[in-house]
């Protein structure tokens, strides 16, 4: 996911700043108030900012996600599942995963792995937008799979203690208002021996990848939102919000501070993302 502000002169002044300033700052603001992007706004307006953002751009999110990466999204989110390696008795929540990728995945995955059982394997997708979740929907419906659908934000989950076996959440988390908070529920709601995967936008160290991958991200990202979804403005918050997601070492961290044990992180393609993942052991 990526997004921007309109104005040539932002997006010139932003592509110049250096990408350590970006999670420098992300951090330490008042509990009132959080960050939308590069906006600092009240922390209960966050959540509905970010519903109008992805119902802006439900309808044409995986074609942006698709030309925005070149498709290696592809080949990220085939990775977070090989990564996870579940079994035919694994039970899945995927968080903030309305268009279905993941959950396809993980049911190809495990068919494919486990062909001789015939029962599917059971999969939640939760998301905070419906308008998301309709189009996940429809993909499901296309494909004959059959999927648990639930509108919900991640930091309130609806589901009992330990109901899941795997969490996962993919370009998600950071859009929350309180990541802390995402991680507290998605460690309640894990089965003691559960896995914890998350797929998420990181930094490029190489200085001189950096700046290219700064350029392509405001200069070239928020174009390709206005004229493919004729959405400048969702595009240029998506950018943004990914130079104020902490870098990999705090994220790890963060998993960690929660209870999850054997936390760890693969860097990919440079560290354009990194794939987290943790277990609840107790």
């Amino acid at each position: 996911m990526f997004l921007l502000n309109r104005g040539k002169a932002i997006v010139l002044s932003c592509a110049s700043i250096s990408q350590a300033s970006y999670y420098t700052t992300a951090k330490r603001l008042d509990e009132n108030y959080t960050h939308f992007g590069y906006k600092t706004v009240k922390t209960e307006e966050k959540a509905g900012r970010v519903l109008d953002v992805f119902s802006s751009v439900a309808s044409k999110y995986d074609m942006m996600n698709d030309v925005m990466s070149g498709g290696l999204h592809r080949l990220w989110k085939d990775r977070m599942i090989q990564k996870l390696n579940p079994d035919n008795k694994a039970v899945l929540l995927d968080c903030a995963g309305g268009t279905g990728d993941i959950a396809f995945r993980f049911v190809n995955y495990v068919e494919r792995q486990h062909s001789q059982f015939t029962d599917h394997p059971n999969v939640t997708v939760c998301d905070i937008n419906n308008d998301i979740l309709e189009v996940g929907k429809s993909r499901a419906l296309e494909r004959g799979v059959s999927l648990n659908w639930v509108c919900s934000n991640a930091e309130e989950l609806p589901f009992p203690d330990q109901s899941f076996t795997c969490y996962t959440i993919a370009f998600g988390i950071r859009n929350c208002t309180n990541i802390s908070k995402v991680l507290q529920e998605a460690y309640r709601v894990l089965r003691p021996g559960g896995r914890f995967v998350c797929l998420e936008f990181s930094h490029v160290s190489n200085p001189i990848l950096s700046k290219i991958y700064d350029t392509y991200s405001f200069q070239v990202i928020p174009v390709m939102g206005e004229v493919i979804a004729g959405d400048w403005n969702s595009y240029q918050y998506l950018v943004e919000s990914i130079r104020k997601f902490p870098a990999a070492d705090e994220f790890k961290q963060m998993i960690s501070n929660v209870g999850f044990k054997v936390v760890a992180y693969e860097p990919l393609t440079f560290g354009t993302c990194a794939i987290h993942s943790g277990f609840r052991l107790k």
